[in-house]
């Protein structure tokens, strides 16, 4: 990229905006040059932290129905109740996933589990996301397919297991 030049262009006469857009381009693919390198190398690292929230946070969702808290209301203990066990999968689901156990298995549970909210729940009420308060859903959904596809990764507890 660096044997782009700005004479190569015709921006036109006083066209400032247009040179402006060029050169944060050039600035940008520059620094992502340099970035690229380093991201790679913190990869794992990434990972890690991206599987502890993704964790953290349906563990938190699951506290929250099953036991109240964070603000949540209690769900009902009940065999023919959706709720608790949308719960009951966010609670051990989210809590193995943290400690890097079945990742894999659990995120295709959860993922599942996830598409059941969006279209039992959020979808009936409107088909936009940010219309039927099912972004989380959503995101949620996205973070377990990722999980799956590439699994605990290298700090994880699963890995003791392994020969």
């Amino acid at each position: 990229m660096s044997s782009i030049k700005k004479d190569s262009f015709n921006f036109g006469r006083g066209n400032r905006i247009s040179q402006n857009i060029f050169h944060i381009t050039i600035i940008f693919i520059k620094f992502f040059k340099i970035k690229k390198t380093m991201i790679h190398k913190k990869r794992e690292c990434l990972y890690i932290l991206f599987r502890l929230l993704i964790g953290f946070l349906f563990f938190s969702h699951g506290v929250q129905k099953l036991f109240g808290w964070f603000g949540g209301g209690i769900v009902e203990f009940s065999l023919n109740n959706i709720f608790f066990y949308a719960g009951l999968i966010e609670v051990i689901g989210g809590a193995l996933i943290f400690l890097g156990l079945f990742v894999r298995p659990l995120a295709f549970i959860s993922a599942v589990e996830m598409l059941t909210a969006l279209f039992k729940m959020h979808f009936p009420k409107a088909l936009h996301p940010l219309q039927n308060n099912g972004e989380a859903a959503l995101l949620f959904f996205a973070a377990f397919l990722v999980l799956l596809v590439y699994g605990s990764g290298k700090f994880a507890l699963g890995n003791l297991f392994k020969k």
